[in-house]
């Protein structure tokens, strides 16, 4: 009952959030006041849960990121491919090795693996967070759709930066070929992995739908469920989940 009781108040909040960012006098990003109202629900009625981090992937990214791969706009992703994926990849690792030397700095009792582990967690953006930040700054679309094309590709080299920093403070051992290795299959096993699945769901359907019919609310439940084949999937052959529901979109 406590489960249902929060999750009906942060529909509430959700909701009123909406009203809230119309109503300021001083304009605020809509994340921004729902993280506060969550704050307000959580620390001051004492109704917080403790949410698995395994389930909220889950539930939670592989619908939004499908999404936002289904929305981009695809001639500018392939257009913007060199800035894009210098931005995934390359901005990704500068960004973890110039924050993880830094916090070593600032705070020397911190291992340098431990440091760079924590930078790279924090290093990549989110596609979702981006758009909703983004949606009332004057933007140029086409930066725009760079920095949402991004925030798409980023998980493979900061999930890929990180496990190996933490490897690094475990063992006290790196190896550049086999961060190599690991990241090309992270990355091109979870776009094959969406990319594959959703064709082959396309094709079934299409399939099944001309030689027996099909009904008028099938289209939308295979729609909710493709993403979530693609993260399972991805997940269970180790590769990116969230790349896979991407490219799944």
């Amino acid at each position: 009952m406590h489960t249902i009781e929060v999750v009906l108040a942060m529909l509430v909040a959700v909701v009123a959030s909406g009203y809230l960012v119309r109503v300021l006098p001083f304009s605020l990003p809509l994340p921004l006041v729902q993280i506060a109202l969550g704050a307000v629900i959580a620390g001051v009625f004492n109704r917080g849960h403790a949410l698995d981090p395994d389930m909220f992937f889950l539930l939670f990214l592989p619908p939004l990121l499908f999404l936002d791969g289904w929305r981009i706009p695809k001639q500018g992703l392939f257009r913007d491919k060199g800035a894009i994926l210098e931005l995934a990849f390359g901005l990704v690792v500068f960004t973890v090795i110039g924050a993880g030397l830094l916090i070593h700095w600032m705070i020397p009792a911190m291992p340098l693996a431990v440091a760079f582990a924590l930078a790279a967690i924090l290093s990549p953006t989110d596609p979702v967070a981006v758009s909703s930040i983004a949606a009332r700054a004057p933007i140029p679309s086409r930066v725009m759709h760079i920095l949402e094309g991004e925030s798409l590709l980023n998980d493979a080299s900061g999930l890929v930066c990180f496990r190996f920093a933490v490897a690094a403070a475990l063992t006290g051992g790196f190896s550049l070929l086999s961060a190599s290795l690991t990241f090309l299959w992270v990355a091109l096993a979870g776009v094959a992995v969406g990319a594959a699945l959703t064709i082959a769901i396309n094709r079934g359907h299409a399939l099944v739908s001309r030689v027996f019919g099909e009904e008028a609310g099938t289209p939308i439940l295979i729609s909710l469920l493709t993403p979530f084949g693609a993260y399972l999937l991805a997940e269970q052959v180790g590769a990116s989940g969230i790349l896979a529901a991407v490219a799944a979109g």
